[in-house]
């Protein structure tokens, strides 16, 4: 596997997915534009759309192409025209926002990312309950989080800091950077290696670009040519794929700092508070007022804070989990996976009589 491939990570499952569709060729989706996509394949990196038939298929707004997708194109080369998209493989992890101008469509803004850091300042940008919501956003989305300290020069007691960030962020590495030195990127290096995407997600000014710029050695340029033949016309690349010169790719999208709670992971996120859970007196304690409340003991005894369930419990309204626990919340998620199907069983009914008919 040469290092183009595997640096735009066409791992084993990817190129035996591919394999089924005879005819058509491999490609990442590496930038979006209004309704076209730029799509980077072993050889070559070309325009693309989608097709007529992709298009009248895709029932939903997730349904179409996003940055970071692996999919099957019709060319690999630009001698007559765009290329075009026919098939979207199967995403391992997906980030996903609120469509503008809807009630229920959700949008990807990002596919087949292994790692998110989750970049926040040691300056008045820290806070705790900014980085539940993302760290839920994280765990969800099937990427391992990791959380990026920025902005070093700005803290005087970076100690006490962690220490906040380690009891609410339980299993999560925290990593600390500076921009004031030239190496001070380097503390992100070893979680990025050949066929690994990364993607960074914070607020503005926390210094997401400057990591980027260094990882990939030179600035970002953010308004790029669609293509030399288009009289002139530009596009500002809203999401972007970029090969990163010592290996791996880092996917850079402003709109990762958009994303809202349309799918969280209270379960991983909120960990010490469903294990307390478990020692209430009631199944269904809601943590307010019960009596023999485990985590309101818990509170009390110092072991969590007041804040944290307040922000527990806010996820989950936003989410529409509200009264549920971590497992009626699963329970709730696998039913609306399959909801087309009238539920998990029905779903079961119907895969086994599909391979029967095989």
């Amino acid at each position: 596997m040469n290092t183009r491939i595997k640096n735009l990570g066409f791992s084993g499952r990817v190129i035996q997915e591919a394999a089924y569709y005879e005819g058509l060729f491999l490609g990442r989706v590496i930038a979006q534009y209004k309704d076209l996509y730029k799509v980077a394949t072993e050889n070559i990196e070309l325009i693309a759309e989608i097709s007529g038939k992709l298009r009248y298929s895709s029932y939903e707004l997730s349904d179409y192409p996003a940055v970071g997708d692996f999919v099957m194109i019709d060319r690999e080369n630009d001698l007559h025209g765009n290329a075009i998209i026919h098939h979207v493989l199967t995403r391992k992890s997906v980030f996903v926002r609120r469509a503008a101008g809807t009630s229920h469509d959700v949008q990807v803004v990002a596919a087949n990312i292994d790692t998110v850091f989750i970049c926040m300042s040691l300056n008045n940008d820290f806070n705790l309950r900014r980085l539940e919501r993302y760290l839920s956003i994280a765990w969800d989305s099937g990427a391992i989080p990791v959380i990026v300290l920025t902005k070093l020069d700005l803290c005087s007691n970076l100690p006490a800091r962690i220490l906040e960030i380690e009891n609410i962020a339980i299993g999560v590495d925290v990593v600390v950077t500076s921009s004031m030195t030239e190496d001070g990127y380097k503390a992100v290096v070893k979680y990025i290696s050949p066929g690994r995407t990364i993607a960074f997600m914070g607020s503005s000014g926390v210094g997401k670009s400057t990591l980027i710029n260094r990882l990939l050695g030179e600035d970002m340029i953010e308004t790029r040519d669609i293509r030399k033949d288009d009289k002139g016309r530009h596009a500002t690349t809203r999401r972007e794929l970029f090969i990163i010169p010592t290996g791996g790719a880092v996917i850079d999208t402003p709109g990762m700092r958009e994303l809202g709670v349309e799918s969280v992971n209270i379960a991983k996120t909120f960990i010490d508070i469903d294990e307390l859970a478990e020692s209430c007196r009631f199944t269904d304690c809601q943590h307010e007022n019960e009596p023999g409340c485990a985590v309101k003991r818990a509170i009390e005894n110092g072991v969590i804070t007041e804040e944290r369930l307040t922000s527990y419990r806010k996820l989950k309204k936003e989410a529409k989990y509200e009264g549920l626990n971590s497992k009626q919340i699963e329970k709730e998620k696998i039913n609306e996976m399959f909801s087309e199907f009238g539920g998990i069983k029905n779903a079961r009914d119907y895969i086994k009589s599909k391979n029967k008919n095989r």
